[in-house]
């Protein structure tokens, strides 16, 4: 009974973690190494993450340089970065390649704002099919006698206490987002 409890707390710990990974992911017109977390180079034919080729460094607020081991790998970080949904032109010198990062558009934040909200939004709904789940699994051991009916009342209370929690949380990382994003 109170395994299904603790593995519903896991699962959502775990959806609120790919919430907090994606928001990483966003770009919100400073520089931050986790905005190429996503990309991979065809590195020697094998799809390779960035961080793994190269060392990433914020030089400036705005400035990200990349500057790969590998000095021949500079051409393929540098066409995977076009390549991309990033949105920016990497300028290279054949060793270093520099990402600057323009500052926002207005339009460009309402757009961020709008991805963001679904990004909770479909949090929010892993969060309560995990609790669906836990109530089904809650009826069926009710079901097989192994928990009362007192037991079953009282841990869906709990389940659902636990969904209201990690909805918060969920709802406290999109408002501090929003504001990153809406800051000029």
């Amino acid at each position: 009974m109170k395994d299904v409890l603790k593995d519903a707390k896991t699962r959502m710990e775990k959806s609120l973690a790919v919430l907090d990974e994606n928001y990483a992911s966003v770009r919100v017109g400073r520089a931050n190494p986790s905005v190429l977390d996503r990309i991979r180079v065809d590195y020697y034919g094998t799809p390779t993450p960035i961080n793994q080729i190269a060392a990433i460094s914020v030089s400036e607020a705005r400035v990200l340089t990349i500057q790969p081991w590998d000095i021949s790998a500079c051409k393929a970080v540098e066409r995977a970065i076009e390549k991309s949904d990033l949105g920016i032109n990497p300028q290279s010198d054949g060793k270093v390649i520099r990402l600057a990062f323009p500052p926002l558009s207005e339009e460009r934040r309402r757009d961020l704002d709008k991805e963001i909200a679904k990004m909770a939004e479909e949090t929010k709904v892993a969060i309560r099919a995990v609790r669906r789940d836990a109530m089904d699994r809650l009826k069926a051991q009710k079901k097989t006698g192994e928990i009362t009916e007192d037991d079953l009342k009282e841990e869906e209370k709990e389940a659902q206490k636990l969904t209201d929690q990690f909805c918060d949380k969920c709802d406290s990382a999109y408002e501090t987002k929003k504001k990153e994003i809406m800051e000029i």
